[in-house]
């Protein structure tokens, strides 16, 4: 199972890596790709509001003219002069596509928590699907500008992250810590469930995971299907669906059907895979889809064909026979121009200068806790870290945490803001016990958990 032959041998250098025969030739960095038949900028456009909005609020749709689409949300006699706009940056990217209106109604019903603690709420689409860090605080930052214009200036602005849009916060706050010499437009962040540190960080994993399960599976490719480098996702002409891809992992590891009625070669397959990746069964199938259909975005759309990611040194641990593990894995080199690339559209330098705060699941089963730490060291290292309190939860989901959870996170983070009130985790949870009788029971915020360093869930580099 494990005595997988390498295709291509662990290389020193990036250039030895291109003389690989299924190496597709650098093209240009397209991050900022443009997008064809943009939609003109058009005034927000008065919209029913999606029925998860509280009544009496007024939404508004739009484009933005460079391609990204919006949604808006004001909650009943809100007004400018009093009120507070909390700009939502998107997870993502798993839609690698053209922008729709559609992705940003989908967060509007998901974060209508926000209007119902009394905020004025927008999100972009972003311009386009895919990866592009930088690109997408670009476009939080012009639907920020649009609302001004339209609407007026709000009292405070929030910046709030989720997920892949965590990652986007995070660059958007420094981007955006001073415009034109003076503070810039943001006055607190909020971070919850995030990847971040940067996809130099944050992305390696799925490189690690792809070789792994080809070591174990043989199936993603077949053996009669053409080679490539793992670190593509796919090539491009490939005519591989999501369908199919979970056919295979189906096949191999017995995932979707009771532990009872997998074979034992499935049940083996599935614990190296899980065991070495240390990620929980039921996310295998995600992470699979973003080491397919992201890299292959990422890889060849947004680095030119480049690999940003090695694994020459890495030992992986945790399978039954890792010496054969390791002895079987393909093995590749990073290009050096695709990690400064990377590194330049996504890593964030700690350079921040409004309060920051953060909640994770220490359960998380998409984006790691122990990203938080990765975060937490690039503030500290540029003696920012006053400026980050973390707070964490002892649930196991990514996308959306307890309600009461969120309108505590605003409060804390304004009375930060407006007082000068640093907030600690028992504050936050303290406050969140006070918004159940209005938002549901659900607080699970654990002040004394401290998360473990990345290095500890992901073999380093």
């Amino acid at each position: 199972m494990l005595g997988m032959r390498n295709t291509c041998l662990a290389l020193a250098t990036a250039a030895l890596l291109a003389a690989c025969a299924s190496t597709p030739s650098p093209t240009p960095s397209a991050f900022d790709a443009p997008v064809a038949a943009l939609p003109p900028a058009a005034k927000p456009a008065p919209q029913a509001c999606p029925a998860e909005v509280p009544a009496g609020a007024r939404c508004f749709t739009g484009a933005d003219g460079s391609g990204a689409f919006y949604w808006i949300a004001l909650p009943k006699d809100w007004s400018p002069s009093t009120g507070v706009l909390v700009m939502h940056a998107h997870g993502g990217p798993a839609d690698t596509g053209p922008a729709e209106l559609k992705r940003s109604e989908e967060d509007l019903k998901r974060w209508a928590v926000t209007v119902k603690a009394g905020y004025a709420w927008a999100g972009s689409t972003y311009r386009r699907g895919g990866y592009g860090v930088t690109m997408a605080a670009e476009d939080t930052e012009r639907l920020r500008k649009l609302f001004v214009r339209e609407f007026g200036q709000p009292r405070r602005t929030l910046l709030h992250g989720q997920s892949y849009g965590g990652g986007v916060a995070s660059k958007a706050a420094e981007l955006y810590a001073t415009v034109d010499g003076q503070r810039g437009p943001y006055d607190g962040v909020l971070l919850t469930s995030s990847v971040l540190g940067g996809g130099n960080r944050a992305y390696g994993f799925r490189l690690d995971l792809r070789v792994v399960y080809q070591a174990v599976c043989k199936n993603h490719p077949k053996a009669d299907e053409p080679a490539y480098p793992l670190w593509m996702g796919l090539p491009k002409d490939s005519k591989l669906t999501r369908a199919e891809l979970a056919a295979r992992v189906r096949e191999c590891t017995g995932i979707g059907a009771p532990a009872a009625q997998r074979s034992e070669q499935q049940k083996a397959n599935l614990a190296a895979i899980v065991n070495v990746i240390k990620i929980q069964e039921r996310s295998l199938l995600g992470h699979l889809n973003w080491a397919t259909w992201l890299l292959q975005d990422l890889s060849q759309l947004r680095l030119g064909n480049r690999n940003a990611f090695g694994n020459t040194a890495v030992a992986y641990k945790g399978s039954a026979n890792d010496a054969a593990l390791n002895a079987g894995v393909l093995r590749y080199a990073a290009d050096p121009a695709a990690v400064a690339l990377l590194a330049q559209d996504s890593e964030p330098q700690g350079k921040v200068n409004v309060p920051v705060l953060t909640l994770h699941a220490f359960n998380d089963p998409t984006a790691f806790v122990e990203l938080e730490s990765a975060y937490r060291g690039i503030l500290q290292r540029a003696g920012t870290g006053h400026l980050l309190v973390q707070t964490f939860s002892d649930e196991s989901e990514h996308s959306y945490l307890a309600d009461a959870q969120y309108p505590a996170l605003f409060t804390a983070l304004l009375d930060w803001v407006d007082k000068g009130d640093k907030p600690t985790p028992q504050k936050v949870l303290a406050l969140c016990q006070g918004y159940e009788a209005g938002y549901g029971k659900g607080c699970r915020i654990q002040p004394a958990y401290v998360p473990p360093s990345l290095d500890s869930r992901v073999a380093p580099r």
